[in-house]
Protein backbone atom coordinates (compact mmCIF):
# COMPACT_ATOMS: atom_id res chain seq x y z
CA UNK A 1 0.00 0.00 0.00
CA UNK A 2 2.63 2.49 -1.00
CA UNK A 3 1.26 3.84 -4.25
CA UNK A 4 1.75 7.49 -3.22
CA UNK A 5 5.40 6.81 -2.49
CA UNK A 6 5.85 4.94 -5.78
CA UNK A 7 4.04 7.52 -7.92
CA UNK A 8 5.32 10.75 -6.41
CA UNK A 9 8.47 9.77 -4.54
CA UNK A 10 7.27 11.30 -1.26
CA UNK A 11 6.17 9.66 1.96
CA UNK A 12 3.60 11.84 3.75
CA UNK A 13 2.64 9.06 6.18
CA UNK A 14 6.16 7.89 6.98
CA UNK A 15 5.85 4.81 4.78
CA UNK A 16 3.27 2.96 6.88
CA UNK A 17 0.49 3.10 4.26
CA UNK A 18 -2.12 4.76 6.46
CA UNK A 19 -2.70 7.64 4.03
CA UNK A 20 -3.36 5.22 1.18
CA UNK A 21 -5.83 3.27 3.29
CA UNK A 22 -7.56 6.52 4.23
CA UNK A 23 -7.89 7.45 0.53
CA UNK A 24 -9.36 4.05 -0.34
CA UNK A 25 -11.86 4.17 2.55
CA UNK A 26 -12.89 7.71 1.57
CA UNK A 27 -13.46 6.69 -2.06
CA UNK A 28 -15.55 3.70 -1.01
CA UNK A 29 -17.60 5.91 1.33
CA UNK A 30 -18.23 8.49 -1.41
CA UNK A 31 -19.26 5.75 -3.86
CA UNK A 32 -21.59 4.31 -1.22
CA UNK A 33 -23.24 7.67 -0.69
CA UNK A 34 -23.81 8.07 -4.44
CA UNK A 35 -25.36 4.60 -4.68
CA UNK A 36 -27.53 5.18 -1.61
CA UNK A 37 -28.67 8.58 -2.89
CA UNK A 38 -29.52 7.20 -6.34
CA UNK A 39 -31.58 4.40 -4.81
CA UNK A 40 -33.38 6.85 -2.51
CA UNK A 41 -34.28 9.11 -5.43
CA UNK A 42 -35.49 6.17 -7.52
CA UNK A 43 -37.73 4.92 -4.70
CA UNK A 44 -39.51 8.29 -4.51
CA UNK A 45 -40.57 8.07 -8.18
Amino acid sequence: MDFIEQLFGISPDGGDGSLEVLWIVAMIAVAGVFVWRRRAVRQKS
